[in-house]
């Protein structure tokens, strides 16, 4: 056997324009794992089939080759070779069978890809590398096999074994316990499943609409199952709705869930197993809040989805990624919105989209939807992939229209069903279902990175009685794209009179730089509502503040109303943001306040849109639209706005208080959850205006979860006291369950106390800061690094404890420490004395010896 070396100095990327089809493809793979958490024994045979010339050569990581054949010929040492990153066989035939016998230590695996050990027992997670560190195999979206799959494992510890497909057998022999699971369906390597642990399920069945009987299980460490009945009630929903909105049937007899603590993502949609971090599996009213239980449902939801946009279909290569996650979150956010109130839903979501992947295509670090090139694929499991990539969907169907997008929906899964897509695939079956409607322009928005900004000019020619609107975009540059191309851009617009009637609506499409529409008969000069419903991921430029105004108070479409107050409140802050820094007096406006208390005199209409209206645009939204961004400003002034809010609606805020979230406990109906937030949303007001008797109360009398956080996220921001004792209460009561103790350090995290800082340095040191569980992770360094004011301290203690975050993560969990990174890429859009200790920090990181792939392209990016 030869071994050679590779270095980590060598860092090439991998670039979509090379991207060549498989040398072997594998129709049939037989696995056999002796499970052992020290030393698994993993044997393999592939049934291999050449496709273009060239030796074979099959990925491999952190493997001990113990045996190899080919067609039962043993090889000797000369005939292969083997270095860190894979195995090549120079001399084979066009087809033939290799046998290979591996030795892995899922126990020493704590980068949690492949296979490795958590909580009661074994899991594995294989997108989009991990295969290759259980056996060696061409680890690659475009290789598609089917799977049999035998297990054995100690009976005691580790008595349930699942894997992919269906149950073919199972049993025990001599303490060992053994399963076989078989997959009938072709899948990459990355959808492999195998959870081998000490679980108990919650079972259930679901019957398709074609009458067929499915089993359904969630499987939980011992002691959680009672926290899995909104998770199997979120399942059969989904699975329905997928039926009657797309007509798409569950294919296997068996749907398992496991759900671990250890997961470096949300869940994992493998085929038929699903493997789910915990925080998106266990629920119940004392231990998960009102966003939890919806969380539970989105991911839930997301997850089973993939069955057919992700399984059955599935991404050529991995600069597709977005084909299979952008088209599942559409597909979720469509799910949650029948769920819920659709209109709730579009402002959770575009906030969201504002609030990081706006900020990320204005930054060192924006890619397109589809990416050229990638040294780690594991950064690009981004807001860009998902959630912008959604939006290009949502384009797409407004482009072509609800019943079109069905039937090229219906086009692309059976065009390219059990087999690998591109994005052309599925713009090419849209186009076939809409022919009259040219979307070969929407492919820039797959090409090109940055937020496209449009403005506006206005003419009325009251003679002729004609409206015409001129629109303009415009894309500023982001890395390696110089010169942008014009973007094709639905825009769902409604003209209002003076009343705030609908005139006209319409769906224009700005295809050109800049374009003109007119509108006849239009008896006196109207307010265009524009971008209703957030139909393009576009900026808006140039909206006066009466224009905002008028549309905060009276526009008909529910998200332009409330994008009306947003915008509106941004312009006031950025403005008393400007006061300040010129040392002037801070003073409310009364425009604001005027909108706030109509929002408050209607939140009996909707109480779940008067939640969502009455909170201020974050202060990393208000960053955003600062040319240099100045945290301590930002901060002053927002909660000089909340305060000056609280006192000057007091009584407005408190009869809200009173009025409403007072439902049982363990209703998480839909009413009760939005009663909830707005009662929360008023206590915030309240307790930001001085008033902490309200929070005391609500948090030594709550009954769920969604209050007592909303309570003790008020008491944390005010040092003394009763802060410490809500603390030291909480941390009582929880701190032997995890998902609830992470709540627990992440409001310190994120509280604006001027001490914050200073906690969450010892917090690091904490007895339950487990530095090898990633939600851990995220709740106290993560939340902290969104803590803008306090992250950015000025001393640079912030940056340093990320930094030594980073460092420590980057040899055990390199995903996670690469994630961290990206709170330094904004670093260049600061004061100079913070870009220094910014850019200080990203070289620290970058000179740390053995520097993984992940955090050496993120931070080296956010220095170029």
């Amino acid at each position: 056997m030869t071994a050679t070396a590779t270095t980590s100095a060598t860092r090439q990327p991998i670039n979509l324009a090379d991207y060549t089809k498989p040398v072997f493809t594998v129709s049939h793979v037989v696995l056999e794992f002796a499970l052992d958490p020290a030393a698994t024994i993993v044997r393999a045979k592939l049934n291999l089939h050449r496709q273009a010339p060239g030796p074979l050569r099959l990925d491999g990581k952190k493997l001990a080759l113990q045996a190899i054949t080919i067609n039962g010929e043993p090889l000797g040492d000369n005939r292969y070779e083997v270095d860190d990153n894979s195995l090549t066989i120079h001399d084979v035939p066009d087809e033939f069978v290799l046998h290979t016998t591996v030795q892995i230590s899922p126990e020493k695996n704590t980068e949690l890809s492949g296979l490795y050990l958590s909580g009661s027992g074994f899991f594995t997670q294989c997108e989009p590398e991990g295969f290759r560190k259980i056996t060696f195999f061409p680890d690659r979206p475009d290789v598609m096999s089917r799977y049999h799959v035998t297990m054995r494992a100690d009976t005691a510890k580790f008595p349930v074994l699942l894997s992919n497909g269906n149950l073919l057998g199972k049993g025990e022999e001599g303490g060992e316990s053994w399963a076989i699971w078989e997959d009938p369906h072709p899948k990459p390597s990355y959808l492999f499943a195998l959870v081998a642990a000490n679980l108990v399920a919650l079972k259930d069945k679901f019957t398709t609409q074609s009458g067929r009987e499915v089993q359904l299980g969630i499987w939980v460490e011992r002691g959680d199952e009672d926290r899995c009945f909104h998770a199997m009630e979120s399942l059969k929903r989904a699975m329905r709705w997928d039926e009657e909105t797309f007509g798409l049937e569950y294919d296997l007899d068996i749907f398992n869930i496991a759900a671990v603590g250890d997961f470096n993502a949300g869940a994992m949609e493998n085929k038929g197993l699903n493997i789910f971090n915990t925080a998106f599996v266990l629920a119940s009213p004392d231990t998960a809040t009102d966003v939890d239980f919806q969380n539970v449902e989105r991911v839930i939801a997301h997850e089973y989805f993939h069955n057919w946009t992700g399984d059955r279909v599935t991404c050529r290569d991995w600069f597709q990624l977005s084909l299979k996650e952008g088209l599942t979150v559409f597909r979720d956010q469509e799910y949650m919105a029948d769920q819920f109130s659709a209109a709730v839903k579009r402002i959770a979501d575009v906030r969201t989209l504002r609030a990081t992947q706006f900020r990320d295509d204005a930054g060192p670090l924006a890619h397109p939807v589809r990416p050229a090139s990638y040294l780690e694929i594991n950064n690009f499991y981004t807001m860009t992939i998902y959630e912008k990539g959604a939006e290009v969907v949502r384009m797409i169907r407004t482009l072509i229209g609800r019943d079109a997008f069905r039937h090229g929906m219906t086009l692309y899964i059976s065009k390219n069903d059990n087999s690998t897509a591109t994005v052309e695939d599925f713009v090419a079956a849209m186009q076939e279902a809409a022919p009259a409607r040219d979307l070969s322009q929407i492919m820039r928005w797959y090409a090109q990175a940055g937020t496209p900004e449009v403005s506006v000019r206005e003419a009325y020619d009251a003679a002729a009685k004609t409206f015409t609107l001129t629109f303009s975009q415009h894309t500023n540059t982001t890395p390696g794209q110089a010169e942008k191309k014009p973007f094709l851009i639905p825009v769902t617009m409604g003209l209002l009179d003076a009343n705030g009637r609908d005139l006209a609506t319409e769906t224009l499409v700005l295809s050109e730089p800049e374009q003109s529409f007119s509108f006849g008969s239009i008896g006196a000069a109207p307010t265009p509502s524009l971008f209703r419903d957030f139909s393009a991921p576009i900026r808006l430029k140039g909206q006066s503040r009466e224009r905002l105004a008028f549309l905060a108070a009276h526009d008909t479409d529910l998200f332009n109303r409330w994008d009306a107050l947003q915008q509106y409140a941004t312009i006031v802050l950025l403005e008393a943001v400007a006061a300040r820094q010129a040392a002037k007096d801070f003073v409310l406006d009364e425009g604001l306040l005027e909108a706030i208390t109509a929002t408050l005199a209607a939140a009996s209409r909707d109480p779940a849109f008067a939640a969502e209206a009455l909170l201020l645009p974050t202060e990393s939204l208000l960053a955003d639209e600062m040319k240099q961004i100045d945290p301590d400003a930002i901060h002053a002034v927002r909660e000089a706005t909340r305060a000056a809010l609280g006192r000057e609606l007091g009584t407005e805020f408190a009869t809200a208080y009173d009025g409403f979230g007072h439902d049982p406990a363990a209703d998480n109906s839909g009413p009760a959850m939005a009663g909830r937030a707005l009662k929360n949303a008023a206590l915030a007001y309240l307790s930001a205006a001085g008033d902490a008797t309200r929070a005391a109360a609500q948090f030594a009398a709550a009954r769920n979860m969604t209050d007592t956080l909303a309570a003790l996220t008020n008491l944390t921001d005010i040092p003394g006291p009763a802060r410490d004792a809500a603390l030291g209460a909480f941390y009582e009561r929880w701190n032997a369950t995890p998902l609830v103790l992470d709540k627990w350090f992440a409001v310190q995290a994120r509280s604006a106390a001027p001490d914050t800082l200073a906690r969450v340095q010892a917090l690091t040191k904490h007895e339950k800061f487990d530095m090898r569980n990633p939600n851990r992770v995220r709740a106290l360094v993560a939340s902290f690094a969104g803590n803008a004011a306090k992250f950015h301290d000025i001393s640079g203690s912030g940056y340093d404890l990320l930094a030594e975050m980073v460092q420590k993560l980057d040899s055990t969990n390199p995903q996670i420490a690469a994630r961290l990174v990206t709170a330094l890429g904004t670093w260049r859009r600061f004061d100079p004395a913070r870009q220094d200790l910014m850019r200080t920090t990203l070289e620290r990181i970058l000179a740390r010896e053995a520097l993984s792939h992940n955090t050496y392209e993120m931070a080296s990016k956010a220095l170029a």
